[in-house]
């Protein structure tokens, strides 16, 4: 079976709303219903509980998965449904929100505190003024028109057979207030009038089919997945991995099919990169027959080109959908993918998920991103930007211009199933038909994604200029080497960053000196311990303070690994101490821990402490100030099992400085703790 990375749509989809200005309560839980419709296998739609919270299909109109359905249209009997609300309040006006083929509604009641149900709308008889939108979707709002009805509960009644073919209700709501209950795309906000689409143009789009762009973090290289294209390997109806570069006159290269591995007889399709640029993710994992089978499958840049690649193997990872089209994000963090994929849980079509790196290097089992997200419609096509934080994602469910809109959504906490509302990025960017596949540079300032509009052929990579409101947090692109101390050459070695002053780890990437650098994709605003390792070196770790930074940056930072080795001696960069105190900061004991452990695998190994100040203030203050600051580093790494006999100590005072003393910057290197190995 040919699993694609796209997914096209016959059909029409609609879309949530937002309520401004207005006291609204919509549908919080429902408390009883005649019957519900069925959708895809394992989904939510056409439940009952699909009529719950705000509209999510206008303003498009036909049939609607996000909507409660009858079983049976067209049946002889009356079908119902009650809701309750949040609150009991005044009932000025109810505001029905019909889908598919509207006016089935025969009757709607209140029902009071005592249970009495009171109509409040009849076809035969209301008590209500009545009036019904001839727009899309159809809404029937009910004015009672007695003023001291109160209520939390109302019940709809429909016949079925009033009305060929599914009658469907999308949401409810209730208003205490006399203005009108409407509602409007939630779209993002200051979207710059001049902002413009563009088609990026001939060297890279063609008659056949260019979805999925993937730019790597620097912006200089455009991968995507082709369709429908001569040049491509095998049947040209399959899919091949394609890439461009990016031109000095700043334009795309002619596009060059990327050939094997990579690229087979088969469907192959590009799903992200890593921050260096240098690990591809794509779909499928490859057997060495040429055939593909489901899953997810990673090649490395080496010297000899891209590596055959090789499975990520995800936990219980199946995908439940009639097509099996899957589609993976990538986080650059390194630890984390989100997956589009419809399992026994997802509320709708296909449903985003996400999966944590494991201890043994597989992954765990994909966890739903949760209702704010996922609808009982599609979505798919998930992009996370560099700041690990940001996610663009095509769905059909929520409010929408076309068959499948590209929305924005930050997440707000670490378990990554806490997220703000879904905002559409508006009509320049969202077309009537399906639009996606959004991803972003590092440096934040051009967005590249799929579109059929406008296009060549089938669907174009396009472009635009990002504006603030959508942008993803600013990062910084820290690239360099890890340099033996001794040699001064480049050795391979893990480098991680975590989050200062709780240590807190953000990413973990192995370095190797024979593909480049190392880099690193660091959300601004923040500090980070930068640590090298490898064994038979002692770790090095560096503060990198980007706390003052609110714009992108490149930054150039090599890590310098000791050999573990007589004679070898070794700067304690994080070992710090209050102002003119034995006083050990937050975030020391992590490197004193490393010292710790290194002793205790070296059970022979003896060290001399030594503690250096700067040349400021009193000789004899600082000798003695620096006595207290050894003093205090032997009395933590006793505490942690170390003999006495194997930590000496010596007090330099200011005497040695490894850097003049004319600055701020210049003494803070001098004020230091060091160790030197004097036996193995």
């Amino acid at each position: 079976m040919n699993r694609r990375l796209f997914v096209a749509f016959g059909f029409l989809l609609l879309s949530n709303q937002s309520v401004w200005g207005q006291s609204v309560l919509w549908a919080s839980a429902v408390v009883g219903f005649s019957s519900e419709g069925r959708g895809e296998a394992y989904s939510q739609q056409y439940r009952a509980n699909q009529i719950l919270g705000k509209p999510n299909r206008m303003p498009q109109v036909g049939d609607n998965p996000c909507a409660w359905s009858p079983l049976y249209p067209d049946g002889p009997n009356e079908e119902w449904i009650t809701v309750r609300f949040s609150e009991t309040i005044p009932i000025r006006q109810i505001a029905i929100f019909q889908s598919g083929n509207p006016g089935a509604i025969t009757q709607v009641l209140i029902v009071d505190g005592s249970g009495r149900e009171i109509p409040v709308f009849s076809t035969a008889k209301t008590a209500a003024s009545v009036s019904t939108s001839e727009t899309s979707p159809p809404l029937l709002h009910i004015f009672p028109t007695e003023t001291a009805l109160s209520t939390n509960t109302v019940k709809v009644i429909l016949s079925p057979g009033k009305v060929k073919g599914p009658n469907q209700i999308d949401a409810i709501g209730i208003s205490g207030d006399s203005q009108p209950i409407t509602t409007s795309i939630n779209v993002y906000k200051d979207i710059p009038k001049d902002l413009v689409k563009e088609n990026i143009g001939a060297r890279v789009n063609s008659r056949g089919q260019e979805v999925a762009p993937v730019i790597s973090p620097d912006g200089k290289t455009l991968y995507f997945t082709r369709g429908q294209h001569e040049r491509n390997m095998g049947d040209p109806r399959n899919q091949d991995v394609w890439y461009s570069t990016l031109q000095p006159n700043g334009e795309w290269g002619n596009a060059v099919n990327i050939g094997p591995p990579i690229n087979t007889p088969a469907d192959n399709a590009i799903s992200g990169m890593s921050p260096d640029g240098r690990t591809l993710y794509l779909i499928n994992v490859y057997k060495p027959d040429g055939s593909v089978t489901y899953g997810l499958s990673k090649s490395t840049l080496g010297k000899n080109g891209w590596s055959f690649p090789t499975e990520v193997v995800i936990n219980n990872n199946h995908n439940l959908h009639k097509n099996a089209y899957t589609e993976y994000a990538i986080v650059p963090d390194g630890k984390t993918i989100i997956l589009s994929v419809q399992r026994r849980n997802s509320i709708g079509d296909k449903d985003l998920y996400v999966s944590f790196l494991q201890p043994n290097q597989t992954w765990s089992e994909p966890v739903s991103l949760g209702p704010v997200i996922n609808t009982a419609e599609y979505e798919g096509a998930p992009f996370i930007a560099s700041d690990s934080r940001t996610l663009y994602f095509t769905s059909a469910g929520h409010p929408e211009y076309g068959n499948g809109d590209i929305f924005v959504s930050r997440r707000l906490d670490d378990t990554w199933t806490n997220w703000s509302e879904p905002e559409n990025l508006g009509p320049t960017i969202n077309t009537p038909e399906w639009d996606g596949y959004f991803t972003i540079p590092a440096t934040g300032d051009y967005a590249y994604f799929s579109s059929i509009q406008n296009s060549m052929g089938g669907e174009d990579i396009f472009r635009l200029k990002l504006y603030p409101a959508i942008k993803p947090d600013p990062v910084a692109i820290v690239s360099g080497q890890v340099i033996d101390a001794t040699t001064r050459k480049p050795v391979a070695a893990e480098v991680i960053s975590a989050l200062a002053p709780d240590n807190k780890e953000h990413s973990h990437i192995n370095y190797d000196p024979d593909t480049g650098d190392f880099k690193l994709l660091l959300p601004t605003e923040k500090s980070y311990n930068l640590t090298a390792k490898r064994e038979g070196y002692f770790p090095t770790t560096e503060l990198l303070d980007l706390s003052k930074d609110k714009r992108f940056r490149e930054i150039r930072k090599n890590l310098v690994l000791n050999p573990i080795k007589t004679g070898q001696r070794v700067v304690l960069h994080d070992v710090l101490f209050e102002q003119s105190k034995a006083v050990l900061l937050a975030g020391s004991s992590a490197e004193l821990d490393r010292v710790a452990s290194m002793l205790n695998a070296y059970p022979t190994m003896v060290i001399q402490v030594d503690g250096h100040t700067d040349n400021q203030g009193v000789w004899d203050l600082n000798m003695k100030l620096s006595q207290d600051r050894v003093r205090v580093v032997k009395e933590y790494l006793l505490e942690k099992g170390i003999a006495d006999n194997r930590i000496q100590t010596k007090a330099w005072g200011p005497s040695k400085p490894i850097a003049s003393n004319e600055t701020e910057e210049k003494r803070r290197l001098n004020r230091r703790v060091e160790f030197t190995i004097l036996k193995m």
